[in-house]
């Protein structure tokens, strides 16, 4: 089996490979991903040399980037997971939000349809859905109403890749997560900022009153549903994937703080940030019911073995935050853009 997983440079798109790598023998894996922001070639060091997996440097958005990979042979499977992500940026400027995760994911469906892939799969967010109030959960016929330039454009992508079943007939599905954590995850977000910042003797910025509630997944459960929807999703479907695990980000933060035995002062409040959602929730029925994927990961659990990674693979997330990693790769490959690669 030959897959395309688009964006595996980055955290989430990183640990489907490794889990594609470590229970499937008998496949045979292309990345690409264009090594911008968030991509780290570090994520998968220990897989570089796998006859099974290579790396091609290239972007979503150029067309005459990704056609040649396409025509190489017959791809059974590509997994979207490319996409600029980082809400803050997007509200400063949503240009490259546009181009990576509107035109690059229409570029990719097209070939995907051209060269008879198939089956597409299109990594989006909860986010697409706005944000709720202090009940009820996004469902898969909830209305799309994003209220970020990045959530905009991922429900733009979203509809591209819908229209391209209705209109044409193609196998794709689409997922739709609450927010992941676990090893690997760029240290601008949140959890491994606050566990990273804990562990330099560093202040924790938390947005306004700290009240904004996500529902959090560990990653690893987040890449098994995936697997589980590449494989038996229904074509021209969407599947909510979430971790019934609802914390505001105030617990989050206390909660890392008690692992970290850190006082909750460490804890610094920051003025809000423009359009920030209340609260995501995830109704996940209807992938339980349908393939029979449930998450597994406790939180607690989750939690402390997210932390003990971070403890472990210092050099890891040093080297990104001291600009060492920007400065190695840049030196191969030219300057980096100022926007993330993973969803």
């Amino acid at each position: 089996m030959r897959v395309m997983i688009t964006g595996g440079l980055g955290f989430i798109g990183s640990q489907m490979i490794r889990f594609l790598l470590d229970t499937i023998s008998d496949i045979q894996i292309i990345n690409v991903d264009a090594l911008t922001y968030a991509g780290n070639l570090a994520n998968l060091q220990d897989y570089e040399h796998d006859p099974r997996y290579r790396w091609v440097h290239a972007a979503i958005g150029d067309k005459a980037q990704i056609e040649p990979v396409m025509s190489e042979g017959a791809i059974d499977l590509i997994m979207n997971f490319a996409a600029e992500s980082h809400v803050d940026r997007s509200i400063y400027s949503g240009a490259p939000f546009v181009a990576t995760n509107v035109l690059g994911a229409e570029i990719l469906v097209e070939l995907a349809r051209a060269y008879r892939v198939p089956r597409f799969l299109q990594v989006s967010t909860d986010e697409v859905y706005g944000s709720l109030g202090t009940e009820g959960l996004f469902s898969e016929t909830s209305p799309l109403n994003p209220n970020s330039p990045y959530s905009a454009s991922k429900a733009a992508a979203d509809l591209l890749i819908l229209a391209a079943f209705r209109t044409h007939g193609q196998d794709v599905v689409i997922t739709r997560c609450s927010n992941n954590y676990g090893p690997y995850q760029f240290p601008e977000k949140l959890i491994p900022l606050f566990i990273t910042n804990g562990l330099e003797g560093r202040s924790w910025p938390l947005y306004g009153d700290g009240q904004n509630v996500r529902d959090w997944l560990h990653v690893t459960d987040h890449v098994r549903a995936l697997w589980e929807v590449a494989q038996h999703g229904k074509p021209g479907q969407v599947y909510n994937i979430g971790g019934h695990n609802e914390k505001s980000n105030r617990e989050v933060a206390e909660s890392l703080a008690d692992i970290l035995q850190l006082p909750y002062d460490v804890i610094t409040p920051v003025p809000d940030r423009l359009g920030h959602d209340r609260r995501y929730a995830i109704d996940a029925q209807k992938i339980t019911k349908e393939l029979g994927w449930q998450s597994q990961t406790t939180w607690e659990q989750g939690l402390r073995e997210t932390v003990q990674w971070y403890r472990d693979h210092e050099s890891w997330w040093k080297a990104i935050k001291s600009g060492a990693y920007r400065e190695y790769y840049e030196k191969q490959y030219g300057p980096s853009r100022k926007d993330s690669p993973e969803a």
